[in-house]
């Protein structure tokens, strides 16, 4: 799919972005620790992807840690950029600035979705919702579920593989 999009094929790259974007966001949001600052980054990842496709090498590292590698180094100079902003604003200046609160036919479609996402979640087994919410909510890593739970990190992927497919149809019925 890099290869493609190297190419500009914008097939294999929306392709590309289903098959990681799920993962980049958790590697994003773990570095962040702020949820639509990952979001965007998560964007720029994207843009950067499209626009260096052409220099990825398969040099014996697979392509996921490549992208891994891009969203990491671009959330962490993120990071760095707000620590260096200057924290001397005025207070008069931050009363002219906008609610960053959704209103509230956002506020009632997000609760609605998560409405929805928790039923789908109760249809799965106990262990493979904690898998789920741990690695996709809340930016634990493959190899840190796969340790607390004491099982092979091939078998936690499994899992999530298994269980996002299954969270997948229950969502789109």
């Amino acid at each position: 799919m890099i290869a493609r999009t190297a190419l500009g094929d914008r097939a294999a790259f929306d392709a590309l972005y289903e098959a990681t974007s799920a993962k980049l966001h958790a590697v994003c949001l773990s570095v962040l620790k702020d949820r639509p600052e990952a979001e965007e980054t998560l964007q720029e990842v994207y843009i950067k992807i499209w626009q260096s496709a052409e220099r990825y090498a398969s040099n014996g590292l697979s392509p996921m840690t490549w992208l891994i590698t891009i969203a990491r180094n671009r959330a962490i100079d993120r990071l760095r950029a707000r620590s260096s902003r200057p924290v001397t604003a005025p207070a008069e200046a931050a009363a002219h600035v906008a609610s960053g609160e959704p209103g509230p036919e956002a506020a009632t479609i997000r609760a609605q979705e998560r409405r929805l996402l928790d039923e789908c979640l109760a249809q799965l087994a106990e262990q493979q919702a904690g898998a789920v919410r741990a690695v996709y909510l809340e930016g634990a890593t493959y190899a840190d579920l796969a340790e607390r739970e004491g099982k092979p990190i091939n078998t936690v992927r499994s899992w999530l593989r298994r269980s996002l497919l299954r969270l997948k149809d229950c969502v789109s019925q």
